[in-house]
C-alpha cells in the first residue's frame, strides 16, 4: 500500500508559504501523493488552485483531490482547469470527486442540492468527452484524461463509480468500514461487466505530538454540519505513531491500494512526524 499525504490547505490559517514548502517537502519525502479537500463556505483553499500551486514546485508526486464537489462547479469550466493542472503537473493529477453533503456550499453556489448524484454522473460522461473531443486544450497528457476516483456511500453511488469511473475513495474511519465498502464496490463494478477490479483508495486525518488538541478542535469545527455525529469523527483522529502504524497495517492487510493522511493542524512539523512515524 502507498502512502499519501493531505496539503494543510484544508485548515483555516494555511498561509502560502506553508503550503509550498509543505508540498516541496512531501516530494522529497518519498510520499506517494499531495491531496486536497473541498469546501466552498469555509477558510479552506481551493482544491484547484493548491494542487495548482503545487504542481509548479514539485516534480515526483501525484496531485490528488479527495475530494472535488464537481456538481458545485459547471462541468466544461471544469474539464478545462483540469487538462490545465494535469499539463502543469505534466500528467500527475488523480482527480477524486464526489456530491459532498453540505447543504450550505450548493446554496452560496446557487446550485440545486437536490439532484446532485444525478448530475455527477452527468459529469462523468461530459468531462470525459471534453477531453476526447481535442477541442478544448491543453491536450490531455495522461491517455484517457487523468484518472477518475468517486466517493460517496450507497448503491446510486457505487453504480455511478462502477459505471463511468477508475475506482473509489473511501471516506475514512476505522478499516472495517473499509471492507464493506471495498466489497460494495467490487460488486458493484463486477455488475457493471468491467474487467479487472476499481482501484480503491482510502484516507484518514491525523494530529501527532502535542496537536492533539487543536488537531481534534478542527475535526468537530469541519464536521459540524453532522451534529451529533461530529465527536465520534473527531475521535478517529489518529494522534500517536503506534495508532498511525496500527491504521496502516490494517488498510492494507484490508486491500486499500493508497491511504491519503490529511493534517488537521496546519504547522510544519506535522509533515516531518509523520515521515517518522510512517
Amino acid at each position: 500500500m502507498e502512502i499519501g499525504v493531505g496539503l494543510p490547505s484544508g485548515v483555516p490559517g494555511c498561509e502560502p508559504d506553508l503550503l509550498l514548502d509543505w508540498a516541496r517537502r512531501a516530494d522529497e519525502l518519498g510520499f506517494a501523493s499531495l491531496a486536497t479537500v473541498d469546501r466552498l463556505l469555509y477558510g479552506n483553499w481551493d482544491p484547484l488552485v493548491a494542487l495548482s500551486a503545487a504542481a509548479a514546485v514539485t516534480r515526483r508526486i501525484r496531485l490528488v483531490t479527495c475530494i472535488l464537489i464537481s456538481p458545485l462547479r459547471e462541468t466544461a469550466t471544469l474539464a478545462k482547469q483540469v487538462l490545465g493542472l494535469d499539463a502543469l503537473s505534466r500528467g500527475r493529477v488523480s482527480l477524486g470527486l464526489a456530491t459532498g453533503a453540505r447543504r450550505d456550499d450548493y446554496e452560496a453556489s446557487e446550485t440545486p442540492y437536490a439532484g446532485r448524484g444525478d448530475r455527477l454522473g452527468d459529469q462523468l460522461v461530459a468531462l470525459r468527452d471534453h477531453w476526447e473531443s481535442g477541442e478544448m486544450g491543453p491536450a490531455p497528457t495522461q491517455p484517457d484524461g487523468p484518472p477518475i476516483l468517486l466517493g460517496g456511500s450507497g448503491g446510486a453511488a457505487l453504480g455511478r463509480m462502477a459505471r463511468h469511473a477508475d475506482g473509489y475513495i473511501h471516506g475514512g474511519g476505522p478499516a472495517r468500514g473499509f471492507v464493506r465498502a471495498a466489497t460494495q464496490a467490487g460488486a458493484a463494478w463486477e455488475d457493471a461487466g468491467r474487467p479487472g477490479h476499481p482501484r480503491l483508495w482510502a484516507m484518514a486525518y491525523y494530529a501527532l505530538g502535542d496537536a492533539v488538541d487543536t488537531g481534534r478542535e478542527y475535526m468537530l469545527d469541519y464536521y459540524a454540519f453532522t451534529g451529533a455525529f461530529a465527536p465520534r469523527i473527531a475521535e478517529e483522529l489518529v494522534t500517536t505513531p503506534l495508532a498511525l502504524r496500527e491504521l496502516c497495517d490494517s488498510y492494507a492487510d484490508a486491500g486499500c491500494e493508497q491511504l491519503l493522511l490529511f493534517p488537521a493542524v496546519a504547522t510544519p512539523d506535522q509533515l516531518e512526524r509523520l515521515a517518522d512515524a510512517r
